[in-house]
């Protein structure tokens, strides 16, 4: 089977090593670049870091950008409490030498985030959101809501690549796409302005494993046909919901 790993190319191989290791060919298609953006207003914000309550780190991404904003130094990161939306956001905070806090307890995600009993009782609190340029609102809505005083902290941001070696257009026609992984909105959004409109017909119609219900809802929106949510956002989960929608 060809399966199609949409991921940005730095954080794609651990996801692809798994596919081939399945006797599957992953076919790698970044549909997202990660850029910077202007370090010095960045580093004025790091500056002043210490006026927060809590740092909210939304990805991998966040925790690596905000700290080469900083020159790799964590002290500034030191005088707030430290949450992570998922797993892997964790990993990196830890492996900078960085304590966290709060980790949702099961969906790893905004939506678990907010489930936590401290961001319940948020109200009277400071939150600094690290994130790509152009994210999501609903943590920060929902946080002001209980009462927070919330910014962003802004650090990359998300672009369509320009140079990608794989014409998926050809393997569209000629039938030998078996699956697509997406792991966020922006991969989806992207992957649909990157293959010709002639060929979206048979993009939507190959089987989807998204990993959240809202890219799913993203993607019905875009008229996908065959639509699969891995059980969490971790590489196991994805390979796991490949198999169960494409090995029979």
């Amino acid at each position: 089977m060809n399966i199609l790993v949409t991921r940005p190319q730095h954080q794609a191989e651990s996801l692809c090593q798994l596919i081939e290791q399945q006797g599957w060919n992953a076919v790698r298609f970044p549909t997202l670049e990660i850029e910077e953006v202007d370090y010095n207003e960045i580093r004025r914000q790091i500056a002043a870091i210490a006026h927060y309550d809590w740092l909210i780190f939304i990805s991998s991404n966040a925790v690596n950008f905000a700290l080469k904003a900083n020159n790799g130094k964590i002290d500034n990161f030191r005088h707030c409490s430290i949450a992570a939306v998922g797993k892997a956001t964790e990993k990196i905070l830890l492996d900078a030498g960085l304590t966290v806090d709060l980790l949702p307890e099961a969906n790893f995600n905004t939506e678990g985030l907010l489930a936590t009993d401290e961001m319940k009782q948020i109200a009277g609190q400071s939150c600094l959101i690290v994130r790509g340029v152009g994210g999501r609102e609903e943590l920060a809505q929902t946080l002001k809501r209980r009462g927070a005083k919330v910014d962003y902290l802004e650090v990359y941001k998300r672009v369509v690549p320009l140079d990608n070696k794989v014409d998926v257009a050809d393997m569209l026609q000629r039938d030998v796409l078996n699956a697509i992984t997406i792991t966020s909105g922006d991969a989806l959004k992207h992957l649909l302005l990157m293959v010709d409109n002639k060929c979206h017909p048979k993009l939507t119609a190959l089987p989807l494993v998204v990993i959240s219900e809202r890219i799913k809802q993203l993607a019905k929106k875009y008229k996908f046909k065959q639509i699969a949510v891995a059980e969490s956002p971790c590489d196991a989960a994805i390979i796991k919901m490949i198999n169960g929608e494409c090995s029979g």
